[in-house]
């Protein structure tokens, strides 16, 4: 059994849809980051700020002030390298961390998409997606092959099952299904589109789209898969992103995942999307004919313990919210990395009390004195963006003199709907206590259950 699945996953196919996942991939992530520089987002995000909020672990990532264009400077080349398959190697390797580099600076605007795109960044660099269409093949016919091993087109297929299946099962929760929340939310918002912005007002459309959404989510990778259904579930792909991307402000989300899903077609079709780029562009590329096989050496050996290692911890990391108590949408420990795409509607009301002990004195923090807008937007309603700001507020009142303060949270929040309830133990001092992985108890419970996945 064995032995047939690995001959199936090194049987070559045609190297074409790997070609072109790569061309549009840093296609897109070249209009995405000018698009983001443009916008000035790179100053408003990580050069104006006087306090980034970190992940853990990665303290040390720091923004470089105005040098922190030249980061960006270096995702546009290196996702150019990937379109054009140039120096095609080194430029994977770069974009990931530069990418990567970027988004670790500030937690504040994690989103899944972003770390969807450090994902591929970091699958690119194991796959040949330059030895076809590419300036690498040209320059170099030992680079050139027009097959290669199907595991080459698999993984980046698997990825987005994962992210599509995961997707689904989040969705089936009571909130979501019984509620039709956050849905019912956000929809009557809509109500100026053109054609459709009365039907968001009824609520038998929040329920229903709700529904779908979670339908959608875990038939879409069983539907790209097979081939009878293939052109059915692309589809569906393209409708339900260009209604998200009308809905809600996410960016160039959508077009990843349409032009992604372009990979579950066979090679005949990529082959006609690459003879269409040459002859648009007039390149005179020489086609490839040589197959890539696999072989039985230390470095695909390795290769295939990297894969391995890799998807097991998607499958299994976004199950961590299992070993934490009380419910995962109110903490939200072990919410991210786990593709739980617009589940919850959070509002939230943070108060930091900082207390000398030696006098007894104690005053309220103005939180506009240190934070942008959006920064204390995610303050409100995330616990660890609650303590590491409390930490913060503790080393800066003692350089003002304030020998030992206490840090205390008044905080309260509202899901999905639901009346405000008290978020962090008031009776807490905050600067005694630090950071990890394990339940944060200076939380308090819950006190409704949402029942799901």
């Amino acid at each position: 059994m064995l032995k047939k699945y690995t001959t199936y996953l090194q049987n070559p196919v045609k190297a074409a849809p790997l070609a072109v996942f790569r061309i549009l991939f840093g296609c897109l992530m070249i209009f995405s980051t000018l698009r983001f520089v443009s916008q000035g987002w790179v100053n408003k995000y990580y050069i104006e700020p006087n306090f980034h909020f970190k992940y853990y672990g990665f303290e040390f990532v720091t923004a470089f002030g105005q040098y922190t264009y030249i980061l960006y400077a270096v995702i546009v080349l290196s996702a150019l390298g990937i379109a054009l398959g140039y120096k095609y190697k080194i430029a994977t390797v770069l974009f990931f961390l530069s990418f990567t580099y970027c988004e670790l600076i500030d937690k504040t605007y994690y989103l899944n998409h972003y770390y969807f795109v450090s994902i591929i960044g970091f699958l690119l660099i194991f796959l040949p997606a330059n030895c076809y269409f590419s300036i690498d093949a040209y320059r170099n016919s030992k680079m050139a092959f027009s097959k290669i091993p199907r595991y080459n087109i698999l993984v980046i297929q698997l990825m987005l099952c994962v992210v599509y299946f995961y997707a689904g099962l989040a969705k089936i929760n009571t909130d979501w299904l019984l509620r039709a929340m956050p849905l019912q939310i956000w929809l009557p918002s809509r109500y100026y589109l053109p054609l459709i912005g009365d039907l968001f007002q009824k609520e038998w459309v929040h329920y229903a789209m709700s529904w779908f959404g979670m339908l959608y989510d875990l038939s879409i990778p069983f539907l790209l898969l097979f081939k009878r259904t293939r052109i059915f579930g692309f589809v569906l792909v393209v409708i339900f992103h260009v209604l998200t991307r009308v809905l809600f402000p996410i960016g160039i989300f959508p077009y990843v995942m349409i032009c992604s899903t372009l990979i579950f077609f066979g090679g005949g079709v990529h082959e006609k999307i690459i003879n269409f780029f040459r002859r648009f562009f007039k390149i005179n590329f020489l086609n490839e004919t040589q197959t890539l096989y696999w072989t039985p050496n230390v470095k695909n050996r390795l290769l295939a313990t990297i894969f391995v290692a890799f998807f097991a911890f998607q499958l299994v990391v976004p199950f961590r919210y299992m070993l934490y108590p009380n419910e995962l949408f109110w903490t939200e420990e072990g919410y991210r990395y786990s593709w739980r795409v617009m589940l919850i509607e959070k509002g939230g009301y943070v108060q930091y009390k900082i207390v000398n002990p030696k006098t007894g004195n104690w005053f309220y923090v103005e939180h506009n004195k240190f934070l942008t807008e959006y920064q204390q937007k995610q303050l409100r309603t995330q616990a660890d963006f609650i303590l590491e700001f409390a930490h913060f507020l503790e080393k800066h009142y003692k350089e003002k003199g304030i020998k030992n303060p206490e840090v205390y949270a008044e905080s309260y929040i509202a899901l999905n709907g639901r009346l405000s309830q008290q978020f962090v133990d008031p009776t807490v001092d905050l600067t005694k206590v630090t950071e990890s992985f394990s339940h944060k108890d200076w939380l308090l419970p819950f006190k409704d259950t949402i029942h799901g996945f």
